[in-house]
């Protein structure tokens, strides 16, 4: 009886201890937690993993968005630009010794970060995101998405119009962004790889809809025609994701 009242007591400081640090206790599902703490024994102390971005694997074949995106276009972004982005992050992470967990934490903290890391992590989290918010055959929004979208627009083809003017109007490259910030549906854009969730953002909030902009996303098909891009880009948004990210 004693031993098991000692090894309760230990089990209880060590809990205690770890809330007092700062121990992560419950962990979001808008952000892949990169951490992952060890089965403890009596004596072990916890230990986390580094920070490591993961590519997810595309929703659809290359073809699937034909003919709004091109699939020699859609293999090269993914397969290529998205995959090397993947890899430089995760070398600079470990090359830099960055210790944050999450990819929430990390972005949080964006204006302190080397531009290696900065742009590819960017890249990396904005392409996992842009790749979730379209699919084949999109028949627009509905619901509380539509709603949302009246309220703040006035309706969906004011909400369209000022969105693809922020994706024409980006000089360079860089990203059109539909956020919500605290209940607000506001629309902006980055440059090169930023996201609403960097710290210096000129636009923060939580992505809902993502348009990347850069010329590797179009120049094939479109070449210069950006907005031509942008106007077939509206028939493969996935609106039921959208509603998700909202909820």
């Amino acid at each position: 009886m004693k031993n098991n009242s000692r090894r309760k007591f230990i089990q209880n400081a060590f809990k205690t201890a770890a809330v007092a640090v700062g121990a992560p206790a419950i962990l979001s599902n808008s952000f892949a937690y990169a951490g992952t703490v060890s089965k403890l024994g009596l004596n072990e102390v916890p230990t986390i993993e580094p920070l490591k971005f993961a590519q997810i694997k595309l929703p659809y074949s290359y073809a699937a968005l034909e003919p709004s995106i091109d699939a020699l276009t859609m293999e090269i972004h993914y397969s290529k630009h998205h995959t090397a982005y993947i890899k430089n992050v995760n070398e600079a992470l470990l090359a830099e010794n960055i210790s944050y967990t999450t990819e929430k934490e990390l972005f949080s903290n964006a204006s302190k970060l080397s531009a290696k890391i900065r742009n590819n992590g960017g890249g990396a989290w904005n392409h996992n995101f842009f790749w979730e918010i379209m699919k084949p055959g999109s028949k627009g929004p509905e619901g509380k998405v539509l709603e949302a979208i009246n309220a703040s627009f006035g309706s969906f083809d004011k909400f369209k119009e000022q969105f693809t003017q922020a994706g024409i109007t980006r000089f360079g490259s860089g990203w059109a962004w539909l956020v919500n910030d605290n209940g607000t549906l506001k629309i902006g854009s980055t440059a090169n790889q930023d996201n609403p969730l960097f710290d210096n953002a000129p636009i923060k909030g939580t992505p809902l809809l993502a348009l990347d902009v850069w010329e590797h996303a179009y120049y094939l098909k479109y070449q210069n025609k950006r907005n031509e891009y942008i106007a077939n880009w509206w028939n493969v948004v996935n609106w039921d994701a959208v509603a998700k990210k909202m909820s």
